[in-house]
C-alpha cells in the first residue's frame, strides 16, 4: 500500500518520478488508486474500459501535461507571494457620490432646523400656557429677545445701517444712566439705541428706556413698550431700576427735541432741571453721554400744525415734504445713515450723599453732560460723508 502514494509533480527528478509512476501503474492494476493531493481528478492507468484507456494513454505524455498547467499557474502566482485581499468598504473615504458622505450635511442641516422648530414650538407653548416671566414693570425678556428685537433689527441693520462706537463705555455690570439727544419727529432713535446696546455690548446687557406719558396712553404701543422694558419717565421708576443694577436710558430733551424744526437739527434743547443727575448721584452710578447722528433727517419737519395737534392731543403735528401729502406712504422714514456713539462715562460715586440736593452741583453736571453730547455731535457731523452714506 505504501507504493500507491502519488508524489506531486515538480518536487522530484523526472527519473525518480518515472520509477514511481511504474509502481503506481502496478498498484492500479491491482485496483488501488490514490487521490491527488492538489484536489484534481484521480489518475488511472491502462485498466479495462474505454474511458480508463483513453484517460491513461501513454503514461509519460499524459502526465507531463498536468505539471505544465500547474507550472503556468505557479509562475503567475508564486507560493511565497501573499494573495491580495480586496479593500474593506470602510477603508476608502466617502467620495462625492458616496451616500454616506452625502448624508452628513443633510443630517446636520436637518438637525438645526429640528432644533429651531422645537424651540419655536416651545416658545409658543409657553405663550399659550402663560409659563413665562415678566418683571414688576411688565418687561418680558424672552419676548423682547426672540420677537421684538428680531422685528426691529432689519430697520437697524439694513435700513439705517447703524454704526456703533464706544460701546465699551457702558459698564459690564451694575447700574448706569445713559443720557442721549432726542430727535427725528418719531422716537425711533430710542429703539435704535436699545438694539445697539442689546446686540453689541460684550456682556449682553439690556437698555431700559424711560418714556413719556403719551407712549403709555396709546393702545397697542402701551403694551409693546412695557414688554420691551420701557417704563414711565419719572424719578421713582428710574431709581428702582438703578437699584437693581439695570442700564437706564433717558432723553432729557423730550418733545422739545423730538419735534423741533429741521432748521434747528443737531442743536440740543434744554435738558430740563437736571433730575436725571440727581437720580445718578443718589445711587452713585456713572452717567454715559450718548450722541446719535442720522435721526434728524428721517422726517424733515418743515412745519407744525398746532390746531391738529390740539385736536388729537399730540404735542405737535409734523408736516414734512412727504407727510401728510402722500398719506401712509409719507410716514416712511428716509434711509439715512446713522452713527451712535457712547462717550466717556462721568462718575458720580465720589460725591457725598447730600450732593443730590445741591442745585449748583446738579446744574454743573447737567451742563457737562449736555456739552459733551453736543461736542460729539459736531465731531460726528464733520466726519460724516453724506446723509445717506
Amino acid at each position: 500500500m505504501a507504493d500507491a502514494k502519488v508524489i506531486p509533480f515538480g518536487e522530484e527528478p523526472r527519473s525518480r518520478r518515472a520509477a514511481k509512476g511504474a509502481a503506481a501503474k502496478r498498484a492500479r492494476g491491482r485496483g488501488l488508486s490514490s487521490p491527488s493531493p492538489s484536489g484534481s481528478a484521480p489518475e488511472s492507468g491502462s485498466g479495462s474500459g474505454s474511458g480508463s484507456g483513453a484517460a491513461a494513454a501513454s503514461g509519460p505524455h499524459s502526465l507531463s501535461s498536468v505539471p505544465e498547467q500547474a507550472d503556468g499557474v505557479e509562475d503567475d502566482m508564486p507560493d511565497d507571494t501573499p494573495t491580495p485581499e480586496p479593500a474593506e468598504p470602510h477603508a476608502t473615504a466617502p467620495g462625492p457620490e458616496d451616500p454616506a458622505g452625502a448624508e452628513a450635511p443633510a443630517e446636520s442641516g436637518g438637525g438645526d432646523w429640528d432644533r429651531r422648530l422645537a424651540e419655536g414650538f416651545a416658545f409658543l407653548r409657553r405663550r399659550v400656557t402663560g409659563d413665562y416671566e415678566v418683571d414688576e414693570f411688565g418687561y418680558d425678556k424672552e419676548l423682547t429677545d426672540q420677537v421684538l428685537m428680531s422685528l426691529i433689527r432689519p430697520l437697524y441693520a439694513n435700513y439705517f445701517r447703524v454704526e456703533v462706537k464706544g460701546i465699551e463705555n457702558i459698564p459690564a455690570d451694575g447700574g448706569a444712566l445713559v443720557v442721549s439727544n432726542h430727535s427725528g419727529t418719531l422716537p425711533l432713535d430710542g429703539l435704535m439705541m436699545q438694539v445697539a446696546v442689546h446686540d453689541n455690548h460684550p456682556a449682553g446687557r439690556h437698555l431700559r428706556l424711560l418714556a413719556a406719558d403719551l407712549v403709555f396712553m396709546l393702545p397697542v404701543v402701551n403694551e409693546l413698550a412695557r414688554k420691551a422694558g420701557h417704563t414711565l419717565a419719572c424719578a421713582e421708576d428710574a431709581e428702582r431700576l438703578l437699584q437693581r443694577g439695570e442700564i437706564v436710558g433717558v432723553m432729557p430733551e423730550g418733545f422739545k427735541g423730538l419735534g423741533k424744526p429741521f432748521g434747528e437739527r443737531y442743536k440740543l434743547q434744554r435738558f430740563g432741571r437736571g433730575g436725571f443727575v440727581s437720580t445718578a448721584l443718589r445711587h452713585g452710578v456713572p452717567i454715559v453721554p450718548c450722541s446719535i447722528v442720522g435721526a434728524e433727517e428721517i422726517y424733515p419737519m418743515i412745519g407744525n400744525s398746532k390746531t391738529l395737534a390740539r385736536l388729537l392731543g399730540f404735542p405737535y403735528f409734523p408736516i414734512t415734504p412727504t407727510f401728510p401729502w402722500l398719506g401712509p406712504l409719507g410716514a416712511l422714514p428716509l434711509p439715512t445713515k446713522w452713527t451712535i456713539q457712547f462717550g466717556e462715562p462721568i462718575p458720580t460715586d465720589g460725591y457725598p450723599p447730600e450732593a443730590a440736593e445741591d442745585p449748583m452741583l446738579m446744574f454743573n453736571l447737567t451742563d457737562q453732560v449736555r456739552e459733551q453730547i453736543q461736542h460729539t455731535l459736531y465731531k460726528l457731523l464733520v466726519q460724516r460723508r453724506s446723509v445717506f452714506f
